[in-house]
């Protein structure tokens, strides 16, 4: 008998995706525990560290109201059953993180296609993607972020989209190094994402966005105030 795949969850909940190619579309994100990468704007610290004392019901989690690093431990099935406990209408899921591809998401990705459901990933491109191929895999490259890890060829070569949040020329210039590691066949949506609403990082990305032809990314739901 195969053993099912255990998903470490800090939350789930119902939006619309605030960020990317799919600005606008709702969705239901399940943010996955666990993250080293250790980026420095992180706006989801509370995900860091999987510490067991912190395991709680799925029903406790679900019914927080503020950020917690309290988790539940889900199987695909048992994920696809809450989906329609909670009564969710969206038809695209996001997992998200912490570091989702810390696991093993082929398992859950092929659950939910299988069920009808557009799945989209969101990753640091520090770990190999481990899902299924009909997935969107959107790669938000950390560079030299204080946990050491690199961004990996595979991460970079499976991305659908290559999100990149820049504060200053460096970053612009980082990216121009990653882009080169793709393979020739590979033609992701590139994405430049202002880091934390900053004025003069979003002059820069529009600004390079104009001169490359690539696109802007604003996190829409803390324009507009959502989750």
């Amino acid at each position: 008998m195969v053993e099912q795949q255990v998903y470490k969850i800090n939350e789930v909940f119902e939006s619309l995706q605030g960020e990317g190619a799919h600005t606008g579309v709702p969705a239901i994100f399940v943010r996955l525990q666990g993250c080293p990468v250790g980026c420095s704007w992180c706006d989801t610290k509370h995900t860091w560290e999987v510490n067991p004392e912190k395991e709680q019901s799925s029903q406790k989690v679900l019914s927080k109201t503020k950020e917690s690093d309290c988790w539940f431990s889900a199987t695909s099935e048992s994920l696809l059953s809450l989906f329609s406990q909670q009564e969710y209408t969206a038809k695209t899921v996001i997992l998200t993180g912490g570091e989702p591809c810390m696991y093993d998401l082929n398992d859950v990705s092929r659950v939910l296609i299988d069920a009808g459901y557009a799945v989209n990933v969101e990753t640091s491109g520090t770990f190999d993607v481990m899902v299924d191929s009909r997935a969107w895999v959107t790669v938000s490259p950390k560079v030299n972020m204080r946990g050491g890890y690199e961004v990996l060829d595979s991460a970079l070569n499976r991305a659908d989209e290559i999100k990149h949040p820049i504060a200053m020329e460096k970053h612009i210039e980082e990216l121009d190094l990653l882009l080169a590691r793709l393979n020739s066949d590979r033609n992701p949506l590139i994405y430049l994402q202002p880091i934390s609403q900053q004025k003069r990082a979003t002059e820069l990305a529009v600004e390079t966005c104009i001169k490359r032809n690539w696109r802007l990314s604003l996190q829409t739901h803390k324009y507009i105030g959502i989750e």
